[in-house]
Parts: structure tokens; sequence; C-alpha cells
């Protein structure tokens, strides 16, 4: 699957069963579930999770808590927009 595919899906009522929960978190958060996007994400006991967790929070305005998982994602808060980063973390689980 690529970037293009997955944003297609976007318009099913909920995701794909055999997506990961990196992208079923990536998925709520693109509708708008903000809490459903979380509790996933912070199930994730990985570095994915950690940034997906992080890009959450930034996104939330918590820099604070962004900056904590980031650094457990082994990354620093970027300057992209928001839609860049989701983008960036998107392909990233793609690529997995």
């Amino acid at each position: 699957m690529n970037l293009e595919e997955f944003t297609q899906n976007l318009t099913q009522a909920t995701p794909p069963d055999h997506y990961s929960d990196a992208l079923k978190a990536l998925w709520y958060d693109k509708q708008g579930d903000w809490d459903m996007a979380h509790d996933i994400a912070q199930e994730i006991h990985a570095p994915i999770g950690a940034w997906i967790h992080a890009y959450l929070h930034r996104k939330e305005g918590d820099s604070w808590n962004a900056d904590y998982w980031y650094q457990k994602a082994g990354r620093t808060r970027t300057n992209q927009t928001l839609d860049q980063e989701w983008q960036a973390i998107v392909e990233a689980v793609l690529a997995q």
C-alpha cells in the first residue's frame, strides 16, 4: 500500500481490519477522533507508537508532553506542519 491508497481509505466508515495499529491511529486522527487515535497510539510500545503519540500531543498543543514522546521515539520536534508530519509518519509506517 502507498500513501495515496491509504488516503483513499479515509472515506470509509471504519479503518480496514488489516491495518496495523499505527495505521489505525493515523486513520482515526485524520477523521478528527483524537481520543481514539491517542488510545491506540499509547498501546504501541515501539518507536513508531511514540512518534504518533508525540505528533498527537503536538497537535493538541501540549508541547511538553509532545517533547517527552519525541524523545522516546528518538526524534526531536519538527518544524513541519501537522499535515506534513502526519504524512511523514504514514510513509514511515508503510515503509516498515
